[in-house]
C-alpha cells in the first residue's frame, strides 16, 4: 500500500457475522484492501450479499471491522469515530429519514445535529432540493420513491461533507429519477466531494471513474470501467433465435464453447483465445468469422431453429461473468 494519503484506505479487511467456528457463520469481507483517491467517484459493485453494504458500515464507522485496517480522510473508522462523522456523508440503502417529519423538518433536523445550518450550505443542495422544495410540508413517508432518495441526498448533504457514501441508491427507483440522480453526484463530483457508490446496476458502474467488482466478500477486480473491460481474455459472441431456451441448451453442448449465458434478448457466448481485442485487425476478423462458421455447423447439426451471431464488445456483466467462473 502507498504512504500518499488516500480519501479511503483498507488494508486486509475482515468482517464476519455468526460464531467463530459455526457452521453457520458467514464471512461478509475477506481480506479487502482498497485505495481510493481524494475526488474519485469510486463504485463499488457486485449481487446481494457480495459485502458492499458491510464494507460501508464499516467505513462510516457504524461496524466494527474482526482484523484488518480502515481509514477514512486520515481517520481511523474505530478510534476516530467522533471526528469521523463530522466529514462524512451516509445515505444507507433503506430509506432511513423520519417518516413523520416533513421534508424541511427533517432536513433542518439533519443540519442541527452537525451544528450547521441550510442557508450556508444550501448551494450543494439546490439542484436536488428544488424539486422537492414544493412538497415542504409533506411527511417524508407520503413521498415517491424517487423523492425520497433525493430528500435522502439532501440531508447527507446538508452539512457539507467531504465524502459522501451512497449505498445502492437508486434500488427500486424508476429510470428517470435513476438518470436525474446520476446527473446529480456528477455535479457534485465536479464541486470536489469524494463519492463512493454501490450498486447492483452494473450500466451505473460505467459512470465511476474506478469500480471494484465484489463477490462473496472478495474483491475480483479494481480497475477503471474501460480497462476492466479492455481486459477482457476470451472472444464474445452474441447469439440469438427463434427459440432462445433450446438455443442455449444447444451452446452448452458446444465442447470450445467456454460459458453461454442469457443477457436480455440474447445469449453471450465466450470461447477462449489468444486474441482478445475488439478492432479491424485482418487476422482477428478472419477468426472470428470462423469460429461463427464452426458454431453454426454445430448448432445446424443439432437441428437449431433461426438463428444469427456476431461479435460483441463486452459489458461490465461479462466482464464480472468471466471474472467470477474463474475465482
Amino acid at each position: 500500500m502507498e504512504n500518499k494519503l488516500q480519501a479511503v484506505s483498507t488494508n486486509n479487511l475482515n468482517k464476519g457475522y455468526g460464531a467463530q467456528k459455526s457452521a453457520s457463520r458467514v464471512e461478509a469481507l475477506k481480506n479487502i484492501s482498497l485505495e481510493i483517491g481524494f475526488g474519485e467517484m469510486f463504485g463499488i459493485t457486485g449481487p446481494d450479499g457480495a459485502g458492499k453494504t458491510t464494507l460501508f458500515r464499516i467505513l462510516t464507522s457504524l461496524l466494527i471491522p474482526d482484523s484488518g485496517e480502515a481509514n477514512v480522510l486520515g481517520m481511523d473508522v474505530v478510534k476516530d469515530f467522533r471526528k469521523l462523522r463530522e466529514k462524512i456523508g451516509y445515505m444507507p440503502g433503506k430509506f432511513s429519514l423520519y417518516g413523520d417529519l416533513t421534508v424541511d423538518e427533517n432536513l433542518s433536523f439533519f443540519a442541527s445535529i452537525f451544528k450547521s445550518n441550510i442557508k450556508d450550505n444550501y448551494y450543494l443542495i439546490e439542484d436536488i432540493f428544488k424539486d422537492i422544495a414544493p412538497f415542504g410540508n409533506r411527511k417524508a413517508r407520503d413521498l415517491s420513491g424517487g423523492m425520497k432518495q433525493k430528500l435522502a441526498l439532501s440531508c447527507a448533504l446538508v452539512h457539507k461533507p467531504d465524502i459522501l457514501f451512497l449505498d445502492e441508491p437508486t434500488t427500486g427507483v424508476d429510470p428517470v429519477s435513476r438518470r436525474e440522480f446520476w446527473q446529480m453526484l456528477d455535479r457534485l463530483k465536479k464541486q470536489g466531494i469524494t463519492i463512493i457508490v454501490s450498486t447492483s446496476y452494473m450500466d451505473e458502474a460505467l459512470l465511476c471513474d474506478r469500480i471494484a467488482l465484489f463477490k462473496e466478500g472478495t474483491i475480483l477486480s479494481c480497475d477503471t470501467p474501460n480497462g476492466m473491460i479492455s481486459s477482457f481474455e476470451n472472444t464474445l459472441l452474441a447469439v440469438h433465435g427463434e427459440n432462445m431456451p433450446v438455443l442455449l441448451k444447444m451452446l452448452r453442448k458446444i465442447p470450445f464453447v467456454k460459458s453461454a449465458y442469457s443477457f436480455g434478448a440474447q445469449h453471450h457466448i465466450t470461447i477462449e483465445n489468444n486474441s482478445n481485442s475488439f478492432n479491424n485487425d485482418k487476422t482477428h476478423k478472419i477468426m472470428v468469422q470462423s469460429l461463427i462458421e464452426i458454431i453454426t455447423e454445430e448448432l445446424q447439426k443439432m437441428d437449431a431453429p433461426v438463428f444469427h451471431i456476431n461479435e460483441i464488445i463486452p459489458m461490465i456483466e461479462d466482464c464480472y461473468l468471466e471474472l467470477s467462473s474463474s475465482k
